[in-house]
């Protein structure tokens, strides 16, 4: 089936979202226990981590851990904000950088200045934005040395739904800025899987809200298809994707293909579809790839179509480098639900 929908269901009791694109799953949010990514605290400072330049914070979810802090004292509150899904036994992740971040707008506190997405490149649509900012912000002003970041979906959407979703913005992040007293408490909830499939899938899609959506897609046994490790490549070839506690392993085999380009079309295969079998798996952290065998002077080529595989994903990730033993190093944003585990 060609074009894009966007199925809104739930799935094993908990509330999900597929993106499918032209009968193939793309992207997948699923909830899970844990805090979500987006939620904002009124934290408590509890003690400092010798040696790391961190210190463990106090929230209503339970202990989070602020990196590179500095004049911080026991005691005292501070306003963090969740970046991620924390490691099996370990503190939530969480910055002192705020971000409200919604469809059209995202607003930052700590970088001012106002700008327009990169991708917008019609001048006369950025004028007319910036314009739209300017009156807007005049009736519902920024908080002080803040600033405000227009995203490339705001070339498709109406100027009544932008300037309404940068009003929102704003007057949200005056009244958390504002509200820095008290103890530990929850100030703003991340979304949930609707909510961020609405707020980051924004090119036009069919919307399936209805119940059931998941198995009328076939997202059900997409789903349940991830349970296995080893990913298809086509020709005989594949690739298996083995999280760890350290690292998620992957290993790109040529199946019975045995010339002398097996090795280099295996592995741009795999790296083609890597980004969105981590994306389905909720897999982050740091990915180890071992491609199939081929010459070295085929790496520049295979990283980068792994580059520019990466440039349609949302998932920040690093490609670090070669190791000496032939492996490619990925360092990836945990900001999905690892699927294994619910699974």
């Amino acid at each position: 089936m060609k074009g894009r929908t966007i199925a809104l269901d739930h799935w094993n009791g908990r509330e999900a979202a597929a993106l499918v694109v032209d009968g193939r799953i793309e992207d997948l949010f699923i909830e899970d226990d844990q805090p979500r990514p987006g939620n904002i605290y009124r934290a408590i400072a509890q003690r400092p981590m010798k040696g790391q330049g961190g210190m463990f914070l106090d929230t209503p979810d339970g202990s989070a851990f602020l990196r590179q802090v500095k004049g911080l004292s026991p005691g005292a509150a501070i306003l963090v904000q969740v970046t991620g899904f924390a490691e099996p036994g370990k503190a939530i992740p969480v910055t002192a950088k705020l971000l409200f971040k919604s469809r059209y707008a995202i607003v930052t506190p700590d970088a001012p200045g106002l700008n327009v997405s990169r991708q917008i490149k019609d001048d006369d649509l950025r004028e007319s934005l910036l314009e739209l900012v300017h009156d807007t912000l005049g009736e519902v002003p920024l908080p002080e040395g803040a600033g405000l970041i227009l995203r490339s979906s705001c070339a498709e959407a109406s100027e009544d739904d932008v300037a309404a979703d940068i009003a929102a913005m704003a007057e949200l992040a005056v009244n958390v800025l504002a509200d820095t007293s008290g103890g530990a408490e929850l100030l703003v909830e991340g979304e949930g899987p609707h909510g961020l499939a609405w707020r980051e899938w924004s090119e036009p899609a069919e919307i399936d809200a209805e119940a059931g959506s998941f198995a009328r897609h076939g997202i059900d046994e997409a789903i349940d298809a991830l349970k296995d490790p080893t990913v298809r490549l086509g020709g005989g070839a594949s690739m298996v994707i083995e999280p760890t506690t350290a690292l998620v392993a992957i290993d790109v085999n040529t199946g019975n293909d045995s010339s002398p380009a097996a090795g280099l079309k295996a592995t741009l295969a795999a790296f083609r579809d890597l980004p969105r079998q981590l994306r389905l798996r909720g897999l982050g952290g740091v990915v180890v790839v071992d491609p199939a065998p081929m010459p070295k002077k085929d790496r520049r080529q295979v990283e980068a179509a792994l580059k520019a595989a990466l440039k349609k994903d949302r998932v920040e990730t690093i490609v670090v480098g070669w190791t000496t033993l032939g492996m490619l190093e990925l360092q990836r944003k945990r900001d999905r639900v690892p699927v294994r585990g619910l699974l």
